[in-house]
């Protein structure tokens, strides 16, 4: 089989090592419009079920991506200057661009042909493929050459947020939430190497609006956002990558395949930061894809079992990322309730853990919630 990829993220190079690992004899080639060493954002958080996962297809990945990972197993909200940590919501988090270069690795390693720096600017150009695999995220060339016939929706949340680094090391991932006098701030942080951090800085329009973020120069909006959160970033500076401030986008195709033409990762479907599974999703949707391309007969019937064994799921995240979007889209009013109450509020809100749940995973964290109720009834 011939198999052409568009998109070098870690969709698309996860697709290209894992097809050309287990099918030595197809050819797959990736085109990618960006440089190897180029990448946007900073770090990429990976829950430990996520991990889980990808250690229980393919162990041999999941430790060369565990290897330079950082890990911790609380996370903390912070809230009227008080800290409130949650025990046992594990996470771990590694360098996108160090990410994307071990992906690069394996993909060379089985022989897959990396192209970058190369714009395929036609789906007519890879005319000659047997499978064409769009995995070129929410702009992707391959879903809006047939827009119509995958069934695209697009549209974007009201929120404005921008994604910066920094030097400041902090111990877990966390929430800081701020109220400064253009309006509300949160700020979503966690370390992806020893020596720096994703930051990512969140607020509703009016607030956007009113601290002129909207007419800012992008050094003077940084300067902003780090006089707002200077408490927090300890006398540490933001670093900019295209840190320029944007609307989430909620992306759906009811259709995943046309013809000889598939989507995985976000050029399929988006999930809200908040829940840290985009990554994630689009790892598994590659596993998905691999799965039932590999029980064979007509392709038309491969792809039909991917999205059939595969939407389930993606849906189900997919809702919870919607909901928890929507806490953080009110979350200027969560920030009426004291930090305990604002920190249970928040581990709640995507309704995938509920009390009996969270009593189990976050124990020391519960028990303070729980004392801090039978104070007020006792008051």
């Amino acid at each position: 089989m011939r198999i052409a990829v568009v998109g070098g993220g870690p969709a698309g190079l996860y697709f290209s090592y894992l097809w050309k690992r287990r099918h030595p004899d197809s050819s797959v080639t990736l085109f990618e419009q960006n440089p190897a060493h180029a990448t946007f954002g900073f770090g990429v958080v990976f829950s430990d079920r996520a991990m889980d996962f990808i250690r229980d297809d393919d162990p041999e990945t999941a430790a060369a991506i565990t290897v330079p990972m950082e890990t911790w197993s609380d996370m903390t909200l912070v809230h009227r200057g008080e800290a409130t940590a949650i025990d046992g919501v594990g996470f771990s988090a590694i360098g996108r661009l160090e990410l994307l270069l071990i992906l690069q690795r394996r993909a060379r390693s089985v022989g897959a042909i990396l192209n970058f720096d190369t714009r395929v600017t036609s789906i007519k150009e890879l005319a000659e493929y047997d499978l064409i695999v769009g995995a070129d995220g929410v702009n992707s060339l391959v879903r809006r050459s047939f827009e119509g016939d995958f069934g695209t929706s697009l549209s974007y949340l009201d929120s404005k947020f921008a994604w910066f680094g920094t030097t400041k090391r902090f111990e877990t991932l966390s929430q800081t939430f701020v109220e400064s006098k253009h309006g509300a701030f949160n700020a979503h942080h966690y370390r992806y190497s020893p020596t720096m951090s994703t930051f990512i800085v969140e607020c509703d329009r009016a607030t956007w609006e009113a601290a002129r973020l909207d007419r800012l120069p992008a050094d003077e909006g940084k300067a902003l956002c780090e006089e707002i959160f200077y408490q927090t970033l300890d006398g540490h500076t933001l670093v900019t990558n295209k840190s320029s401030w944007r609307n989430f986008p909620w992306l759906w195709n009811r259709r995943w395949s046309v013809r000889n033409m598939v989507l995985v990762g976000d050029a399929l479907h988006t999930a809200h930061y908040s829940i840290g599974s985009g990554t994630r999703l689009a790892i598994e949707d590659v596993i998905a894809l691999v799965k039932a391309l590999e029980e064979g007969g007509p392709l038309e019937h491969s792809l039909s079992k991917y999205e059939s064994e595969r939407r389930p799921v993606v849906e189900k995240l997919s809702n919870a990322s919607k909901t928890s979007a929507a806490w953080y889209q009110d979350f200027a009013n969560h920030m009426r309730l004291s930090p305990l109450e604002l920190a249970y509020s928040y581990i709640t809100r995507s309704g995938r853990i509920d009390e009996t749940r969270l009593r189990q995973m976050a124990p020391r964290f519960m028990s303070r919630y729980a004392d801090s109720r039978a104070a007020i009834r006792g008051s």
